[in-house]
Parts: structure tokens; sequence; C-alpha cells
């Protein structure tokens, strides 16, 4: 976490890692984080880049399930390694892939912590998110009961999107 709050001083105006870059390239300096049409983007940076190697492991993880023999077979064959990559590794990875996908989208609806130290929501609402403006009017208009309807009403809505991921995906996930 701590790495990933450092990460912000690339959107540093006019010394940040991207403004050097941009700089050889003959391009402006950029408050990546102090205008609407960048704020968000920059944060979905820091975000995917803290996320990453978590989601990672899994996979690596998944892949070392994989029996040699399946691509032994599969040269044995003469498939391409494209084909056996879609028809044989990709398939075996949709049950660390759902888990995934379901992990992912309950990340990106808990994400405040990047939103509280980089933006605050700003610029103008720009990066404001659903569990931001929910903390917002639990903690600093202090209206708790629209912050707990609020809340209630995303955790119906992550049960739904998930339950219809897991229906959906559960078909091309298991085999038998």
């Amino acid at each position: 976490m701590i790495a990933a709050a450092n990460l912000w001083f690339f959107f540093t105006p006019g010394f940040g890692v991207l403004d050097q870059i941009g700089s050889l390239f003959g391009l402006p300096s950029v408050n990546w984080l102090g205008q609407p049409e960048t704020a968000l983007f920059s944060i979905i940076v820091v975000t995917i880049w803290k996320e990453a190697g978590f989601f990672m492991i899994f996979y690596l993880a998944a892949l070392q399930t994989i029996p040699e023999d399946l691509k032994e077979a599969a040269d044995i064959e003469g498939t391409s390694r494209w084909y056996y990559t879609r028809r044989i590794v990709l398939p075996l990875l949709m049950p660390t892939t759902l888990f995934i996908l379901v992990n992912a989208l309950i990340n990106s609806v808990k994400l405040i912590d990047h939103l509280f130290i980089l933006t605050k929501g700003g610029p103008n609402d720009a990066s404001k998110l659903l569990l931001y403006y929910i903390w917002e009017m639990a903690f600093a208009f202090f209206d708790a009961p629209h912050a707990a309807a609020t809340t209630i009403l995303v955790l119906a809505a992550l049960g739904i999107i998930a339950g219809i991921k897991f229906t959906i995906l559960d078909k091309r996930t298991h085999y038998q």
C-alpha cells in the first residue's frame, strides 16, 4: 500500500515521471490529478498497478496446476501455440478468471483510499465514486440514514452482479 501511495508522485505536475517523459517529446506539463479530464484516469492507473500483482499470483498458481501432459499431447498432435493457449490453457484458467472478475468488481467498488489520498473526489467531483459518496454522506454531511440506505443498495447490486457472473460464466468454467 505504501508503494502504491507513493505512485502519486508520478503525477506531480512539472516534476513527476510522466511529465519528465512527456517533456522529452516536447509535450506540455499536465496536472494529472487537478484536471477533470485526467483525474479519474490517473486513479485507474494507480489502482490497476496496485491490484495487478495480487491477481497475477492467482494466475501463476492456476498456470502451475495445468499438467505438462497436455502440452506434450498438443505438441504431438501438432497444434500451434495459439490453438493450445486458446483451446486448452484459457478454458482451464476459467475458474480462476471467474474468481478474479468477482474480486475485481468488489475491489473497484470499495476503492476509497486512493480517492481520499489523491483527489478527495475532485476536481469538480470528476473522480468521486460511489463509496466515496457514501463516506461523504456519512462523515462529512452526517447523513447516516442516507449513507446506510445507499450502502445496502450497493451491496444488493454487488450480490446481483456477482450472481449473474456466476450463473453465466459457471457454464463455461467447469467441465465434465
